[in-house]
């Protein structure tokens, strides 16, 4: 099933494609010779998948975008303390290019705008036989998680008309900002302005960014945690110069753009979202990149004032239910039927927020289920806060389901999502407890591929299950000694803390059993004709655990305790044939019940 969040970007691609507004970077002759048709968008999140639309491959020159990468480097190599006698922090709500310096000492206001750029690149160190320019080259590489180049062509055209870097560099030698020759600073600035990217590289560094400074597909630590705060946090002050106030406020995520036409956007602790289209604005950054970043912003909620928690997966555990049943003591026809179907009804277990990077794990899990995964069952029990973009994910997840003849069932116990379905074409199965969900999926699945089966209403003693290895004469006998008992709707047929009261087989009808829970009662099993309880208590210091209910009209024999003496007394061999069948049926529901709470430990 396709994401939600790939048929979202698709829609907003298709939308944002109409705008026509801009024109590709005129001042270096080789840059306005690209296709001002290409458009691609990637989002990347902090565990390393990407969602991309458009021309995601196509590869440009990374520009601008290249100088908080060049500043992180510099701060790793010199120490803020350093780095911040070279270059300020402070917004210059001027353009890019513009000569920005402090009054007397020369210093640049930020690392976003030339002068301040020209600067990092100059403090960044050689190491051994790699010069400067390598180390940097290797530093973007590191965070796109693959080796990148740089384009000859787009580095001489740059280098030959860049009349005012040229001009900045030798300003700064002149305050001492730069402290040696100014010419191979420009070259290696210029250098790391021509390195090749594409959109998908552009957001896996912003990932990389967004993770804290580690690589989320080659899991490297390509930049420190200390240093990875202080470039974001000048990236949103300072990253869209002029317009780095309307963006704050539009898309609110820390931001870059080049006159490549490449603009990321880091969410930290969730995401990375790059955007190409060379078409700029007048502020030299792309038209549909600035649309793409505040459409998607507003859309998922991602302004840093809504999605200021870490993005971990919300997924606790994902398991299908046939390692975890429902509890319902099944025949053995019936138990064939879910062992062979029951895969295609998963358990989601959630937990944590969902917010934009919550929503996203839970919709790319939903999303990657086999095909033949009928019931989709979300348990929402540990999920605190939901934000609406996660609402609205559900629900385009859940329509994607029913059109492909699938069903969501959610688990949620304090109706979290109810009012999501409210004006759905079909109520959506919505259950207090795992247990009652399961139970559900599994009479559909029953319903659906046991149609051969028959399910006998009534269910004699002498033909009940449990005591199936005696003699039919002999389960006739122990018949003949039981009680008839009758049981309404609802009616209490046994309460915890009760005195063992006999052995209760049910001929008709369906009853449950429930314990006292933290927040309520807590549904255990669902027995229905053919299946006994009662023989648990024996081994409970003679006292009944569970309390028993029926469910619509029962009826029961029961086998006394008294009859169950007298049994002893009088035919000793058929009580004993009859305690070795209880005690293998217990044994059995006793491991099956230590089975699935071993699969719920390890999930």
């Amino acid at each position: 099933m396709e994401s939600p969040i790939q048929t979202y970007l698709q829609r907003i691609h298709d939308e944002i494609v109409q705008l026509r507004d801009g024109k590709p970077a005129s001042t270096i002759p080789a840059l306005a010779k690209v296709d001002p048709d290409n458009f691609g968008i990637c989002l990347a999140t902090v565990d390393g998948y990407v969602y991309e639309v458009g021309e995601t491959d196509e590869e440009f020159t990374i520009q601008s975008i290249s100088k908080p990468f060049t500043y992180g480097l510099a701060l790793a190599d010199r120490g803020m303390e350093t780095v911040d006698e070279k270059i300020d922090v402070e917004p210059s709500g001027e353009s890019f290019n513009e000569i920005s310096l402090a009054k007397g000492t020369g210093r640049p206001q930020n690392a976003m705008i030339n002068a301040g750029a020209l600067t990092a690149t100059s403090l960044v160190k050689s190491a051994g036989s790699s010069n400067r320019f390598k180390r940097i080259l290797n530093n973007y590489s590191a965070f796109a998680g693959r080796p990148l180049s740089v384009s000859e062509r787009i580095y001489k055209s740059e280098l030959a008309h860049g009349h005012r870097n040229h001009a900045l560099a030798y300003l700064l030698r002149s305050f001492d900002i730069i402290e040696s020759d100014p010419e191979p600073v420009l070259e290696d600035y210029v250098r790391q302005c021509s390195v090749l990217v594409n959109c998908r590289d552009l957001s896996i560094m912003a990932a990389s960014l967004a993770n804290g400074g580690e690589n989320p597909l080659t899991g490297q630590q390509v930049l420190d945690i200390s240093e990875v705060e202080r470039v974001l946090s000048v990236m949103i002050t300072c990253g869209m110069y002029d317009d780095a106030g309307a963006w704050v406020s539009a898309v609110g995520m820390p931001a870059k753009s080049g006159v490549g036409g490449g603009t990321i956007a880091v969410l930290p602790g969730q995401l990375g979202l790059a955007v190409y289209s060379p078409p700029l604005d007048e502020h030299g950054s792309s038209v549909r990149g600035i649309a793409t970043c505040q459409r998607i912003s507003r859309d998922m909620e991602l302004h840093f004032v809504r999605a200021g928690r870490t993005g971990r997966s919300a997924i606790r555990s994902t398991y299908d239910i046939t390692r975890s049943p429902s509890g319902i003591r099944r025949g053995e026809e019936v138990a064939q039927v879910l062992e062979e179907h029951g895969h295609r009804a998963t358990v989601i277990e959630l937990n944590g927020d969902l917010l934009f990077a919550g929503a996203e794990s839970m919709v790319r899990e939903i999303s990657a289920l086999p095909d033949d995964v009928e019931h989709v069952i979300l348990d929402l029990r540990r999920v605190d806060e939901v934000a609406d973009v996660s609402l609205r994910m559900l629900a385009d997840v859940r329509q994607k389901l029913t059109d492909a003849g699938r069903e969501l069932v959610l688990i949620d116990g304090e109706g979290t999502l109810a009012e999501t379905f409210e004006d759905v074409d079909r109520e959506v199965p919505t259950f207090q407890t795992r247990s009652a969900a399961v139970e559900w999926s599994e009479n559909q699945l029953i319903a659906r591929y046991g149609l051969e089966l028959e399910f006998p209403g009534v269910v004699r003693v002498a033909d009940s299950p449990v005591l199936s290895p005696l003699e039919r004469e002999d389960a006739e006998t122990l018949e003949a000694l039981m009680e008839p008992k009758d049981y309404d709707d609802g009616e209490v047929i046994r309460r915890v803390g009760q005195r063992f009261g006999g052995v209760f087989f049910i001929v008709s009808g369906k009853t449950t059993s429930t314990v006292p829970g933290p927040e309520g009662r807590v549904k255990l099993t669902t027995l229905t004709a053919g299946m006994t309880f009662g023989e648990l208590a024996l081994g409970s210091d003679d006292r009944q655990e569970t309390t028993v209910k029926a469910v619509g009209p029962v009826q029961l024999m029961v086998l006394t305790s008294d009859a169950m003496q007298e049994l002893e007394k009088e035919n000793p061999p058929l009580a004993l044939e009859l305690w070795k069948a209880l005690t293998r049926d217990a044994y059995s529901r006793v491991d099956q019940y230590l089975r699935e709470t071993a699969v719920r430990i390890r999930d």
